[in-house]
């Protein structure tokens, strides 16, 4: 597996690190949550183990901003907080799973290995028209053209697949997308629907199209389709 792991602890960071390595897998480390918040996104990673306690912003802020920029991978926490009130507020945070310190790596890799096979189950490929959307590589192809997509774009992108055709408000767009608690400016909307339909482009998906309805929010459209 492809993993992230946010530990600030060297010592942990580097056991966790090795171990990991010996057992096939690899790993990225960061530190610091700043620099995880955008390193998550850039690779298509299959979990990520996240410590609770980081300088500056803490991990279930960080998991927070995560899923609020519609980032999937799954997340296992790990803290030295071990009370029913501190393991669900990490769980409704965007947790898939949680580790409480100290711990049997052997437990850590059983947990990892479940929450892959779970993510591969759910992994979800949408075909429109000429289009592909693959979830689990988080690319969108047309015939033989790739594109990668962001967090973001393929969330969004996701959206209007799972319901080519119908109209999606930006109210529900922004929901779903970017979480009921994001208070950036509405248009955030309108610019990645303009992000996607860049990528839509650059693979000459021609027949393909998202369509502003005036006053409502925008729908994929498929020429020669009846939706």
């Amino acid at each position: 597996m492809r993993l992230l792991l946010v530990e600030d602890e060297e010592r942990m960071a580097n056991l966790l690190r090795r171990g990991l390595g010996e057992e096939g897998h690899l790993v990225d480390t960061c530190r610091t949550a700043e620099d995880a918040l955008d390193q998550a996104g850039e690779v298509a990673y299959d979990a990520i183990i996240l410590d609770w306690a980081l300088p500056g912003m803490d991990g279930v802020a960080l998991l927070r901003r995560w899923r609020e920029r519609g980032l999937t991978t799954p997340v296992l926490m790990l803290t030295a907080r071990g009370t029913v009130g501190e393991r669900v507020t990490g769980l409704r945070a965007g947790a898939d799973d949680y580790l409480v310190k100290p711990f049997a790596f052997e437990e850590l890799l059983a947990r990892l290995e479940a929450l892959h096979r779970r993510s591969e189950g759910q992994a979800q490929t949408w075909a429109v028209g000429p289009i592909h959307i693959d979830a689990r590589r988080r690319t969108l192809t047309c015939e033989d053209r790739e594109v990668a997509l962001t967090g973001r774009e393929f969330a969004l992108l996701g959206e209007f697949a799972s319901r080519a055709g119908e109209v999606h408000t930006r109210s529900s767009l922004l929901a779903k997308v970017w979480g009921p608690s994001f208070d950036g400016p509405p248009n955030i909307v309108d610019v990645y629907v303009g992000y996607v339909r860049a990528k839509l482009a650059e693979v000459k998906a021609d027949g393909v199209s998202i369509q502003a309805v005036r006053g409502v929010g925008f729908r994929l459209v498929v020429e020669g389709s009846n939706k």
